[in-house]
């Protein structure tokens, strides 16, 4: 009775620790993406930039190493552009420290082609939402980062995607539901277009809001799927942190 009790025990504290993020392969109009779903009302979703002493932590082994014994990083990814010094390009703010401040208006670039957003995580919630819709709400985020373009508003494409745009790389990004508890965070596997990557969002997962974060740079952190992505030096990254003993 002992063993089957221990054994139980294991295997529950397994599915915990295995349902942190549910993780899949998912191929769409002849592309792939790797997509991950975070049940923002019940995981520890955060943002991740600087450690104790003000140093850019940037890749998923310094978080590691920088978390609390006992906790772990059940998922990351980047979470919006940053300038070479990796400090973020838009709106920034973690746990009440602002880095960077909001901005409204257009700007050469992906993060200037308006309109832009804001991934916004709040307590049991979070959201994509439109930047000058933050700018007029002003929610009260424990987390957010700033990016853009945004993929789909409101169930519409973003209005300067064109379906015969060649302008294809790697990207990934983030979209939300209304209520704020799904929270769906994809990396395309194969160099796509906004077009492409706004509409797997919004046809596919069938998601009324969603950011773009970034492309060429674009890693993931998935230990379910064994997979933790070499490469670029980041900036902000987001991530769900799980207790060794479940979420």
């Amino acid at each position: 009775m002992r063993l089957l009790l221990g054994i139980t025990l294991a295997l529950c504290s397994f599915a915990s620790l295995a349902s942190a993020v549910d993780c899949r392969e998912e191929a769409h109009q002849s592309n792939r993406y790797t997509v991950c779903e975070v049940d923002a009302g019940s995981e520890d979703l955060r943002l991740f930039l600087k450690d104790d002493a003000g140093q850019i932590l940037g890749q998923f082994d310094a978080i590691e190493a920088f978390l609390p014994d006992g906790q772990s990083l059940r998922f990351a990814m980047n979470a919006g552009m940053y300038h070479p010094n990796r400090t973020p390009v838009g709106y920034y703010i973690a746990e009440g420290n602002q880095e960077q401040r909001l901005f409204t208006k257009a700007s050469p670039g992906n993060f200037g082609l308006l309109p832009n957003g804001v991934f916004c995580i709040r307590e049991a919630r979070a959201d994509v939402i439109e930047t000058l819709r933050f700018a007029a709400e002003q929610p009260d985020c424990t987390y957010a980062t700033q990016s853009g373009p945004m993929l789909v508003i409101d169930d519409a494409l973003h209005p300067r995607f064109l379906p015969d745009s060649t302008s294809a790389f790697v990207r990934n990004g983030v979209g939300t539901s209304t209520d704020g508890q799904r929270v769906v965070f994809v990396k395309s596997e194969n160099s796509v277009t906004f077009h492409a990557f706004g509409s797997f969002f919004k046809d596919r997962l069938k998601l009324p809001q969603a950011l773009y974060f970034d492309g060429k740079v674009s890693r993931l952190h998935a230990p379910q799927i064994g997979r933790s992505d070499p490469g670029f030096w980041l900036g902000p990254i987001v991530g769900v942190v799980s207790d060794a003993g479940g979420d």
